[in-house]
């Protein structure tokens, strides 16, 4: 199983616009990096509530194979528990692509790599996608994309 950890791309402040949509560079990011990682297929991708992981799900929906698309699904915001999805992933072994934000998916990958989700294995960036393999119930990171990279 692969499990795709996406932070949001870049957003407008607070200011210009308060429901924070991506921003012309977190747009070009994220197109950038959902571009490279075309090759991928997923079951589904999930994504927060707010607009900015959405409007990122769908830009990388555009790009990869998501047998189910896209939905809007609990346990995904800034401060969530990572424990819930932890606990989702113990029974799936279906490719998903979660989408949200720091500190929740750092906190994630830390407690699925190390059972510590204060540890910061993982230093997230904006519109990057983290790739870690669940195998025999043990996680590992596969590889990681960002979009300074490309």
């Amino acid at each position: 199983m692969y499990l795709y950890l996406i932070q949001h791309g870049e957003s407008k402040s607070e200011q210009e616009d308060p429901k924070r949509p991506l921003s012309e560079k977190g747009t070009r990011d994220v197109e950038k990096v959902a571009s490279f990682v075309s090759s991928i297929e997923v079951e589904s991708i999930f994504h927060s509530g707010k607009l900015r992981a959405w409007q990122t799900a769908e830009i990388f929906a555009k790009h990869v194979k998501a047998g189910e698309g896209v939905s809007e699904k609990d346990g995904l915001a800034p401060l969530d528990v990572p424990a819930i999805w932890a606990e989702r992933l113990k029974e799936s072994d279906k490719n998903i692509m979660l989408v949200g934000h720091l500190p929740h998916l750092g906190k994630l990958a830390s407690h699925l790599l190390c059972g510590n989700p204060e540890a910061q294995v993982v230093n997230f960036k904006m519109g990057g996608v983290v790739c870690l393999k669940k195998q025999e119930d043990k996680w590992a990171v596969e590889w990681m994309v960002v979009p300074e990279m490309l």
